[in-house]
C-alpha cells in the first residue's frame, strides 16, 4: 500500500524554499548597491534613479544600461580574479555607479 503524502509539510518546505530565494536576492540586490557605489547616494535619489530606470521605455538606453552592467561585472570578476587587494575594486565601482546617475538624467 502506499504512503499517503504530507501535502502541509511539503507546502511549508516550498514556502520556506520561497522565502530563502526571497532573502537571497534581497541580499544580492543590496550588494549591488554598495558594490556600484550607490549606497553613497541619499536613498530618495537612489529610488528616484531606479524609478526612472524602471520608467523608460527607450530600448536604446536600457540596451546601454545593459552593456555597462556587463562591463561593471566584468571588471568586477576580473578585480576578484587578480592578486589585488580589495581596496583597490572600489576604484572599478565608482565607474559603475554612473548607470544609476544615466537613469536618473534620462527621464
Amino acid at each position: 500500500m502506499r504512503k499517503p503524502r504530507d501535502f502541509d509539510s511539503e507546502l511549508k518546505a516550498l514556502d520556506n524554499k520561497a522565502r530563502q530565494l526571497k532573502q537571497a536576492k534581497l541580499q544580492q540586490l543590496g550588494e549591488l548597491v554598495v558594490a556600484t557605489g550607490a549606497d553613497a547616494l541619499p536613498v530618495e535619489q537612489l529610488a528616484g534613479a531606479l524609478l526612472a530606470a524602471v520608467s523608460v521605455s527607450d530600448m536604446i538606453a536600457r540596451e546601454d544600461w545593459r552593456q555597462r552592467g556587463a562591463t561593471f561585472f566584468l571588471r568586477q570578476g576580473k578585480a576578484r580574479g587578480s592578486t589585488r587587494s580589495r581596496a583597490a575594486s572600489p576604484a572599478a565601482a565608482d565607474s559603475g555607479a554612473a548607470p544609476l546617475g544615466s537613469a536618473a538624467s534620462a527621464e
